[in-house]
This record gives C-alpha cells, structure tokens and sequence, in this order.
C-alpha cells in the first residue's frame, strides 16, 4: 500500500489539533496570556489561523461569552457552531460549556467585588495625580474631576457610535403612544429612573415609576394592559430583580425598553429596544453622565413625536406652577 511522507504543512495541522498538556486556564486573564504566548509561538499548543483569531475575539467580549448560546456567538463571529467547540477541546476544555464557565465565574467574580476594585482603582491613582500635580500639572482636586468629565465623553462618544435610528424612532414612537408607561431602576439607577419618569411625565400623562407607591412590582405591573410600555434600567452588576421584572413584562405583553450596558446584559432578551451605554471610568461605582446624556437625547425624540401634544402639556404645566406660586 503507497504511503504519503508527511510534510511540515501537515504536522502543524495535526499538531493544531491536540490540546494543551497542561491544564487549561481557569480564568479570563489566564486565556489572555496564553493567546499572546501562542501568538509568540512560547506555548504548548498551536492554533490555526482562524482559531486564533476567533479566541482573541472571544475575549474582546467576556460578558457575552458569559451568557450567549454558542449558536449566537458562531454567528456573530461568522463561523460555525462546530468552530467553538473545537476551539474549546483544542485548549484543553471537555467542551464549549467548560470553555464557557471560565467566563462566568471570573465575570461573577469582578461583579462581586466590583465597587471595592472600583475604589482601589480610585485609591491607587490618587498618588499618580499628586505626583503629576508637584510635576506642574494642575492640582489633584482638580485633576480627578477632570478625568470624570474625559471618561464621560468616551463613554458618550461609545454610545454615539453604535446608536440605531431604527430603535431610536421605535422606542420615541412607543414611549409617545402608550397609554400607560411605567419606569423601573432600583438602588443607583433608581435615579436615572426618576430624572425619565420625571421628564417623560412633563410632556404626556400616565407616566410613573412602576413601585411609586411602595406596593410591590407584581402590583404596579398588574395594572398595565399590553401595549403598555416598561422602561427598564440596570447595568453590571446587575440588580436581579429588575431584570426579573423585565421578563415578567414581556410575558404579560408589555413592550419593554432596556437602558443598559451590553448585549450580555439580562435587560436585553426580554426588550423591544435596548440601548446600549458604556459606563467605564474611575468613579468608584457606576458612571452616570453618559446615561443621563443618552435619556435627555430620548426624551427629546419623544417630545418631538408628539409635537403639539408636548407644547400643550408644557403650556399647562407652567400655568400650574404660576397659579401655585412654585417658583421664584
């Protein structure tokens, strides 16, 4: 029987295909050092082209690897289900699933800890600025502010660039004609929550927090009829409950509208329209200038969809105020 002599060509591939001797990382930052030791030929394990380039990517988005199907992440890759589970075994993993844990467990874990490493960040950077500051530079005081501000602007700017005029109009268009809206954040976002409620219920009526009146969620979404809308918003780590308030929605046939984070969050399955804000920055929680830059942007959509509506309910509003001498 002929035989073929193997060639280097097919010892890589053959090679591509066995997987790492040792085992394999068990965290996210563990992956992203063997990708660059791969890159440098330094491992024990060689990847193909494609491969590579398909594990690099993977880790661009930890937080939906976390939580997307491997069906939805093929397809976003633009390769096949089968790719990632290769991938998986070739790096030393039982399977996709296994591949997938290191995900969720070092998601869960930053989620965890995440104002404290927040405030470590904040702590570790103060003596960077005073150092700065004795440099000529401007003070620390004022030098923390400033990098607020720098970072809220690259978060809008990240907005900015991935906003869609589709889901824009749909959600201003909803918000505009519902019968009933209800507004739903909790702990920080219980803020962002009431800044919309606040402005949504200047220029049209029956707008309200879905809890204003402290009776429970059940109750506030028993008193909505499909076609109602429920604004929802939370970002990582997520608060549970409102995202379990959102599916809940979406079930009873209400249209939902998620204010959130990426496309892993939990707010986005169960929405119509989800928007998408970046929140990175030193502030040692959750960064809100971008958000509330984002909802005044809304809530000037919705004014303009209304048109004459909108001018009226304003009109009738300052009248109130005059007649009850609110202001100054």
């Amino acid at each position: 029987m002929a035989t073929s002599k193997q060639t280097p060509q097919s010892r890589t591939d053959h090679d591509s295909t066995r997987p790492s001797a040792s085992r394999p990382p068990r965290t996210v930052d563990g992956l992203r050092e063997l990708v660059v030791k791969i890159g440098r030929d330094e491992a024990d394990i060689s990847l193909g082209g494609t491969a590579h380039t398909v594990l690099a990517k993977l880790l661009e988005r930890p937080e939906e690897v976390a939580v997307r199907t491997i069906t939805d992440l093929a397809a976003s890759l633009g390769v096949n289900a089968s790719t990632l589970t290769r991938l998986s075994t070739r790096l030393g993993y039982t399977g996709f699933a296994d591949f997938q844990n290191v995900f969720r467990d070092s998601i869960a874990q930053r989620h965890r800890h995440f104002y404290s490493q927040q405030a470590e960040r904040l702590v570790a950077g103060k003596t960077n600025r005073a150092a700065a500051a004795d440099g000529g530079a401007a003070s620390p005081e004022v030098e923390t502010v400033v990098q607020l501000a720098r970072e809220s602007i690259i978060n809008v700017e990240g907005f900015l660039s991935q906003l869609s005029p589709e889901h824009l109009r749909g959600a201003a268009r909803m918000l505009a004609e519902a019968k009933r809206v209800r507004i739903h954040g909790l702990r920080q976002f219980s803020a962002l929550a009431s800044f919309v409620c606040y402005g949504l219920s200047m220029i049209r009526t029956d707008v309200a927090l879905l809890d204003a009146q402290g009776l429970g969620v059940a109750e506030g979404l028993a008193q909505l009829q499909p076609g109602d809308v429920v604004v929802v918003t939370s970002v990582a780590p997520y608060t549970r409950s409102v995202a379990e308030a959102a599916v809940a929605a979406a079930q009873s046939g209400l249209s939902v509208i998620a204010i959130t984070d990426t496309l892993a969050s939990p707010l986005v399955p169960p929405a119509t329209h989800a928007f998408l804000i970046p929140h990175e920055s030193s502030f040692f929680s959750n960064s809100m200038g971008a958000y509330l830059v984002f909802c005044e942007g809304l809530l000037n959509l919705v004014a303009t969809h209304l048109g004459k509506r909108s001018l009226q309910a304003l009109e009738r509003r300052e009248r109130l105020i005059t007649a009850l001498g609110i202001e100054i």
